[in-house]
């Protein structure tokens, strides 16, 4: 199912998927709360919900849903989306984040990979794809993959540095270590390439 701001994009979907026999349209609701009954109601295997109806709108419905124990897996979508909002709605319990300018083979992509349980998110999500693809996890040191696995837990500084007992200008040092090594920028980038990476797992 999809739910969208925008009625004749939820129909270029319904399109779209009528020549993929794995992937059947379930019908579109035009607002969150058609959405929630319809997953009460007829439980999708998959609904796509549109970024369009507010982040902060999008996120309180999505720990609403996590909350009421739906079984219905959620793509976000939106003609933006950053890092930060990605991490987000990954954390508040989207499955997967799609942007509507995707093309025909990510938008399917995307939908399989979710509808197999497992979390999807476009590459363009990412500001540096190319490095943060394959970057040399075991080249860091171990209190460094200690970090950073914090910071892909969404722990700020302070409570980094309260969990390994070191100082939070220490976590800066090696967090600075990290995005050198690894050439990622930002601790939202690290965090999603862990969503990722499990998510792909």
């Amino acid at each position: 199912m999809i739910c969208d701001t925008q009625p004749v994009t939820a129909e270029g979907l319904r399109t779209l998927l009528t020549g993929s026999p794995d992937l059947k349209f379930g019908g579109i609701s035009e607002t969150l709360g058609q959405a929630t009954g319809a997953m009460r109601d007829t439980a999708p295997d998959l609904l796509i919900v549109d970024k369009g109806f507010g982040m902060q709108v999008v996120l309180d419905w999505l720990s609403t849903a996590r909350d009421g124990g739906w079984h219905t897996s959620v793509v976000v979508w939106g003609v933006s989306v950053t890092e930060a909002e990605a991490l987000r709605f990954l954390q508040a319990g989207a499955k997967g984040i799609l942007r509507k300018t995707a093309g025909l083979a990510s938008v399917l992509a995307c939908l399989r990979s979710v509808a197999a349980g497992r979390s999807w998110m476009e590459d363009c999500v990412f500001r540096d794809t190319t490095r943060s693809e394959r970057y040399p996890r075991s080249e860091l040191t171990a209190r460094e993959q200690q970090v950073l696995e914090l910071v892909e837990q969404g722990c700020k500084n302070k409570e980094i540095a309260q969990e390994l007992g070191i100082r939070p200008g220490t976590v800066k040092i090696h967090l600075k270590h990290i995005f050198e090594k690894t050439g990622i920028r930002g601790r939202y980038g690290l965090a999603l390439n862990g969503w990722k990476d499990r998510g792909a797992a």
